[in-house]
């Protein structure tokens, strides 16, 4: 099971990837707003769950299983999202930082 914290990593990693090829460590600490020092340490765990492809001083890569995770986490996130406006009355600018907190409690379905 993936925690909150390699679970926000894997998301910040994807949506830098959406804005750019080049995904380096200083994007990440900046987005997550980190030390350099907890995104190395943090990258060499996800390499160990085989969810990001990374040399130290190069680009760092989801592999398919991070990009599947990644994918997994904004969608909750947004289904999410979309609960808190029609079913209990939030409104849309009070809603991210609530599925921020949530979308770490919703488990992950293997896919067949």
């Amino acid at each position: 099971m993936a925690t909150p914290s390699v679970e926000d990593y894997i998301k910040a990693i994807y949506k830098v990837q959406l804005d750019s090829d080049n995904v380096n460590a200083q994007d990440i600490a900046g987005r997550l707003k980190v030390s350099a020092a907890a995104v190395s340490k943090m990258l060499k765990r996800l390499q160990e769950l085989r969810l990001v492809d990374h040399t130290p001083y190069q680009s760092i890569a989801l592999t398919s299983s991070g990009k599947k995770m990644a994918l997994e986490i904004v969608r909750h996130h947004r289904l999410l999202e979309l609960y808190l406006v029609e079913a209990l009355g939030y409104s849309w600018d009070e809603v991210h930082v609530e599925a921020e907190r949530l979308e770490h409690h919703i488990s992950f379905l293997p896919t067949r």
